[in-house]
C-alpha cells in the first residue's frame, strides 16, 4: 500500500528534505506519493487531498509541530478505523518519536516504515476561544508556552538555540498567576508558573518531562509547577533527566479531562506551536491513531 507523505521543507535548517525522503524511501523499497507543504493551511489541504485519494497510511516529515498538524488534519475527518501515521524526523527534532524508539535520523527512521508494526495511541483535543486543536505529545500552559511564543518571533537561523535564548528573554518578564484545574476526580487551586498536560514522555529537545506518561492509557499526565518563576532554574536539570516528580514544587495528577482557568490570560502551546490563551478544556480521544513503529 502506498504511503501519502507530507514534507515540511522549512523544517530546521531547510535542507533538501523532499529529495532525501524520495531517496531513502526508494532505498527501503516503499512506494509513496510525496507532497511538500508551503504553510500550515497548505499542509492541511495536502492531507485532505490524500484522504480524498483513498490513502490510509500517511507520513509526516518534520518536527513535532509538523507531525502534530498532520495528525490534527487527519482526525478532522471521521474514520471507521484509526488511520496510520509514520514519522520521519527532520529539522531541529521530533520528541514524540522518542517515546517509540524511532531514531532522530531521517534515513534510519525510514526503516521503521517497513513491516506492519503499529502502536495505537490516544490523541489530545484542546478547545478554547481559538477553536479546536488536536495534539499528540504535550500541551503546556505558562512560562514554557510563553517561551515558545517568543521563540516563534525569533530568527530560525538560530535553530533549537532560539528556544534557549527565548527562555532567558521570557523568564524575567513572566508573571505567575492563580489558577484552577478541574479534572475527572480532583480539583487543584493555587498559584503556579507552568502546567503540563502530557500524552508522550519527551519534549523540549529530549527532556524526559513525563517519564510515567503513556500515550495509550486514556489519561493525561498532569503536572503543576508551583513556587516562584525562578524555581524553573532549579528544576530544569532534574526535568531533563526525568527526576523531578518527587520535588515538592511539582504536583502530579492523571486525568482523562482537564479544564484550566487562570486569573489572568496565560499562553498555551501544543507540540511546540503557540496556540492562544487560557481558558482551555482538554480531553483525550482514546485509540484514535495508529503510529507506525
Amino acid at each position: 500500500m502506498t504511503w501519502w507523505v507530507v514534507v515540511n521543507p522549512a523544517a530546521g535548517s531547510r535542507e533538501p528534505w523532499e529529495q532525501r525522503v524520495r531517496t531513502c524511501l526508494r532505498e527501503v523499497g516503499l512506494e509513496a506519493e510525496i507532497r511538500a507543504s508551503e504553510s500550515a493551511g497548505h499542509l492541511r489541504a495536502l492531507v485532505a487531498e490524500g484522504i480524498g485519494a483513498g490513502a490510509r497510511r500517511f507520513v509526516a516529515v518534520g518536527g513535532d509541530g509538523t507531525v502534530s498538524l498532520v495528525a490534527d488534519a487527519l482526525l478532522a475527518t471521521p474514520w471507521r478505523e484509526p488511520p496510520t501515521l509514520g514519522i520521519l524526523p527532520a529539522g531541529s527534532g521530533c520528541d514524540f518519536a522518542r517515546t517509540f524508539g524511532i531514531p532522530q535520523d531521517l534515513e534510519a527512521a525510514a526503516r521503521h516504515l517497513t513491516g506492519e508494526a503499529t502502536f495505537t495511541v490516544d490523541v489530545g483535543v484542546a478547545e478554547g476561544a481559538w477553536g479546536v486543536r488536536r495534539f499528540l505529545n504535550v500541551l503546556d500552559i505558562g512560562v514554557i508556552a510563553a517561551t515558545v511564543r517568543t521563540a516563534e518571533r525569533a530568527t530560525r537561523h538560530l535553530g533549537r538555540f532560539r528556544y534557549k535564548a527565548a527562555f532567558w528573554a521570557t523568564l524575567p518578564l513572566f508573571r505567575t498567576t492563580r489558577l484552577t484545574l478541574e479534572m475527572d476526580r480532583r480539583t487543584f487551586e493555587g498559584k503556579a508558573n507552568t502546567v503540563v498536560l502530557a500524552n508522550g514522555q519527551y519534549f523540549g529537545f529530549n527532556m524526559n518531562v513525563a517519564p510515567r506518561a503513556s500515550p495509550a492509557d486514556g489519561l493525561l499526565d498532569v503536572q503543576v509547577y508551583t513556587g516562584p518563576k525562578t524555581s524553573a532554574l532549579v528544576l530544569l536539570p532534574k526535568v531533563s533527566r526525568g527526576r523531578h516528580l518527587a520535588h515538592p514544587l511539582v504536583t502530579r495528577f492523571r486525568s482523562g479531562r482537564v479544564a484550566v482557568a487562570t486569573a489572568r490570560p496565560w499562553p498555551i502551546e501544543v507540540d511546540g506551536d503557540y496556540l492562544g490563551e487560557t481558558p482551555v478544556r482538554v480531553h483525550l480521544e482514546p485509540k484514535a491513531l495508529q503510529v507506525k513503529v
